[in-house]
This record gives C-alpha cells, sequence and structure tokens, in this order.
C-alpha cells in the first residue's frame, strides 16, 4: 500500500550522536529561500521587534503592524493592530493581504476586517506556524510590503545525515487497519481426546510395557494383568462352548429319529431347546470377554490357549495418543477401577480464553484470533469455537474456546498465552506507521518531508493496530514523511529549542 525510500541504515549509536550534534533546524539547503531569509530575518536566535500585544512588529517609516497569531480558546487566527509613530491607528483605514508560503507549496491567503481595535484574518492559521510570510497593507494611498520567514518544528538534514540516522521515508495512502482485543488464555489438553485408562478387571500386574511421555497407537499393549476372574471368564466361555456342541450333538440325533417317527416330538422339541438356551448361554460368555477388549480371534485361541494366557488380560491404548499419567508398577495389586495411565492425543489442543465482562460484546464465536506467546516466539492463528454462557462469580469472566493444530508439539498445555481478537478489519485513505507517530507540544504529529526539510505536522488520529494508525486530517495521501527513527528529528528540535511565535 505504501511505497518506501530507503536512503540507507547505520545502527551505530556513535553516528546517531554524531548526528543529533550536527543537525541544524535552518540550513540553506532544500527549497529556495525567501528574500527574507536570505537577509538573515529567519535567524530566530536574533532579537525581532515585538509589539505592546507580544506579536512581531514590522515597522516603515512611520507606519508599523504588529502580526499576532490569537489561540486562545479559539482557533489560531490572524489578530493585526496598526500604529503610525508608536500610536494606534485606526484598523478600518487599513486594507490588509497576508500570504503564507508553506513547504511542499502550499499558500494560504489571508483578507482582513475590523473586529474592535484590530483586523482579525477570515481563516484559521493551521498548524505549524511555519511559513514564509508576504505582507501587503495599503493606508491613505500609501503601499506597504514586508516578508519574514518564520519557523517552528522544522530541522534540515543532508541526505547523508539522513542515511546515517537510519530514516526511513514512506509515502501516505490506504491501509487496512486490523481493530483488536488482546486477552489472557491458557493451553488445556484437548479433552475430547484424552483417556483415563482403567484395567477393567482386578488382579496383580505382570507386565508394564510403556511409562511416561511415551508414544502409543491405537490397541497396542501397554501393560499386563493376572486376574484370576479373567481365567473364570474364558473358562466359563470355554465350557460354554462344550456345552453347546453337546447339546447340538443330541439335537441332530433326535432331528433324525423324529423324522424316521421314532423318537417322540416331545423329546425332539427339547432337545432344541436345551441346544438354543446352550447357544445363548455360550454367546453371553463371549460378550463378557469382548466387553473387557478380547476380540474374535483372541476367543478362537482361547482353546488352545495356556494357563498363563487364560490369566493374562492385556491393557490396550484406545487411540493413538502419549502417555501423560501413569500410576502402575510390577507386581502391584490393583481394582478394577483403578487410574493406571492418562493418554493423550497431542496433535491438537484447547486454548481457555477468558473473557472479561466488559469485553462480552465484543467478542462472538467464529471471530478469527492469534494465540501467541512472546517468551517462546510461538504464534498461530484460529478461530474462537465457544463463548461460555456463564461469568463466573469470581471472576467476573466467561470462557472462551479455541483449537489448536499442534503437530509438533509446541503449545504446551499449561502455557499461559495472549490470545488477540480479531474485530474489524476495515480500509482507510490515508494510514501512517505506527512507529512514526511523535508527540510535539500537545499534538500527535509526523515529520513529513520537502526535499532536505522535515517539519511537524499535527494530525487528527482514527483506527490504529499495531502496524498502522488512520489519519483523519492532517496529512493527504501521497505526502511522504518519516516511518523510522524520527525520534531522531523530535530530538533535534528540542535540543535546538524551538520556539512557537504567536
Amino acid at each position: 500500500m505504501i511505497s518506501t525510500y530507503k536512503p540507507g541504515n547505520l545502527h551505530r549509536l556513535s553516528g546517531i550522536l554524531f548526528l543529533l550534534t550536527a543537525l541544524t533546524i535552518f540550513g540553506s539547503c532544500g527549497e529556495k529561500p525567501s528574500k527574507a531569509a536570505e537577509s538573515g530575518e529567519h535567524h530566530q536566535e536574533e532579537e525581532t521587534a515585538k509589539g505592546p500585544h507580544g506579536g512581531r512588529l514590522l515597522s516603515k517609516n512611520d507606519f508599523q503592524l504588529e502580526i499576532t497569531i490569537y489561540e486562545m480558546g479559539v482557533p489560531p487566527q490572524f489578530r493585526i493592530y496598526a500604529y503610525e509613530n508608536e500610536k494606534p491607528a485606526e484598523p478600518s483605514e487599513i486594507q490588509l493581504n497576508i500570504e503564507l508560503n508553506r513547504l511542499g507549496g502550499k499558500v494560504d491567503r489571508f483578507q482582513f476586517q475590523k473586529e474592535g481595535d484590530y483586523l482579525r484574518g477570515n481563516e484559521t492559521v493551521e498548524e505549524p506556524h511555519s511559513f514564509d510570510v508576504k505582507v501587503h497593507a495599503q493606508r491613505k494611498g500609501k503601499s506597504y510590503d514586508w516578508e519574514y520567514l518564520q519557523i517552528e518544528g522544522r530541522a534540515e538534514l543532508s541526505p547523508e545525515q539522513i542515511a546515517g540516522a537510519g530514516i526511513v521515508v514512506e509515502t501516505a495512502g490506504p491501509a487496512q487497519i486490523k481493530t483488536t482485543l488482546e486477552l489472557p488464555g491458557e493451553i488445556t489438553l484437548n479433552r475430547d481426546k484424552v483417556a483415563h485408562v482403567v484395567p477393567r478387571l482386578a488382579g496383580v500386574v505382570s507386565s508394564v510395557r510403556k511409562n511416561l511421555g511415551d508414544p502409543v497407537r491405537k490397541g497396542e499393549v501397554i501393560a499386563v494383568i493376572d486376574s484370576r476372574e479373567l481365567a473364570g471368564l474364558k473358562s466359563e466361555y470355554l465350557a460354554s462352548i462344550k456345552k453347546r456342541e453337546l447339546a447340538g450333538i443330541t439335537f441332530e440325533r433326535e432331528e433324525n429319529l423324529f423324522e424316521k417317527k421314532i423318537s417322540s416330538e416331545q423329546d425332539y422339541l427339547s432337545s432344541r431347546q436345551s441346544f438354543e438356551e446352550a447357544e445363548i448361554t455360550m454367546e453371553a460368555a463371549a460378550q463378557k470377554l469382548y466387553a473387557l477388549g478380547l476380540s474374535k480371534a483372541d476367543l478362537k485361541g482361547l482353546s488352545e490357549a495356556s494357563q498363563a494366557e487364560l490369566t493374562g488380560y492385556a491393557v490396550r491404548a484406545p487411540f493413538d495418543g502419549v502417555i501423560i499419567e501413569k500410576d502402575i508398577s510390577l507386581g502391584e495389586a490393583i481394582k478394577e477401577d483403578a487410574d493406571i495411565f492418562m493418554i493423550a492425543d497431542l496433535s491438537t489442543v484447547w486454548v481457555e480464553v477468558t473473557i472479561y465482562a466488559k469485553d462480552l460484546n465484543l467478542v462472538q464465536p467464529g471471530q478469527k484470533v492469534t494465540v501467541g506467546s512472546k517468551p517462546l516466539g510461538l504464534e498461530q492463528q484460529g478461530t474462537l469455537t465457544y463463548l461460555g454462557s456463564l461469568v463466573g462469580g469470581q471472576t467476573r469472566a466467561a470462557k472462551g474456546l479455541v483449537v489448536l493444530p499442534n503437530s509438533d508439539r509446541k503449545w504446551r498445555p499449561g502455557l499461559f498465552v495472549s490470545v488477540v481478537v480479531l474485530q474489524q478489519e476495515v480500509a482507510v485513505p490515508v494510514a501512517v506507521s505506527a512507529e512514526a507517530i511523535q508527540t510535539y507540544r500537545d499534538w500527535s504529529v509526523v515529520f513529513t518531508q520537502f526535499g532536505n526539510f522535515f517539519e511537524v505536522r499535527p494530525l487528527e488520529l482514527g483506527r490504529r493496530d499495531e502496524q498502522w494508525v488512520e489519519v483523519i486530517e492532517g496529512l493527504s495521501a501521497g505526502e511522504k514523511y518519516a516511518s523510522r527513527n524520527s525520534f531522531i528529528l523530535k530530538a533535534e528540535l528540542g535540543k535546538a529549542g524551538a520556539t512557537h511565535e504567536h
């Protein structure tokens, strides 16, 4: 959005200190000086004649004009007092015009009318009060002309000095302003992907295969427990298989005999009922084992399993993740509801955002946010997916939620972060770098560039973000200004003791 002119960049402190010593507020290079400047009238160190009202006194023969800029409770305005032989003259006898020539070629022209005992200008004298002044007056058929230079908040630098100070010049223009709200937050586990692993069977730990921090895959065995209860369930299942097989044989025999009319229907129906009950019993025994995590393949191999295999219960990981808590050791007797492992999938994490009551109207689900940790140098974009409906009684804040991808594991649960909520992004016609803004007198200013001259420009500012500040009034698109290291210019003005002339 902005064209940039970078004359150079010298970062050595000694160079900047030398520049601050060598800079002069007023010089001969740059724009062509006025005749008044050539005659030496522009040196503020020289004494200028003052009138009774504290203004600049211009004299020619017996006629004098006192030029004042009045700004007590009103926008700055010219108030001109006339004298003849050091005595007040009638203002209505004078036709007066004043022309102000500013850096950059801007010309302000003023007409005057009588008001009380002075002549008042018809326009506001815009800040800064730094300009070449041309005064033309007519009185009683005589003409009077004066020229002088009034300077405020202006410094002159050569290209070498600009380069040595690392001053960067940019052009004011349109920009995208992002208004934001910064809130505190904390990285937490994604609670949708955290599992507390319990054995589901009481027993004695015979093997522990994973430790803290170890990665696990879904279905991977992480511990083995010797359980008499499991052995009983497996034995029950094996017995149900045998019972079903015998009931099946009996049912087939009775069915054949019934078809040959050798056996009675009652015996046939009784054998079928016994077979169906055996199937139900076997299925019920199988379901108990399925509920403990055994597969159909595990059940098929039970008939050939050893005694150790009958008692061994494999505790498996429910999903891919990392062991973040472990409370199990070899040989330990544990209960069926013991919390022996905690597994977390750290590929995503939650950011719990604290949203204070005063900011609730500025935040809503779906807004884009930037999560950052300055100590770790981390920053990542996200979306506010949830905004709590309740405000905490003690914190007086609601909770928001952001889900962040975390494949590289840089976002660690427990880390405090800042959450910057993007409220809106608007295009503004004129903006300047936030770094360029300085305070001069009671104004917010930038230093505009005209050739080798830099001059303060008071601004009315609007919206801002970390990079740009909107300019509502005081600077037009296309004007050049010092965007970096402008504090050097401000320091030089303070050292020179530039004054504000009224």
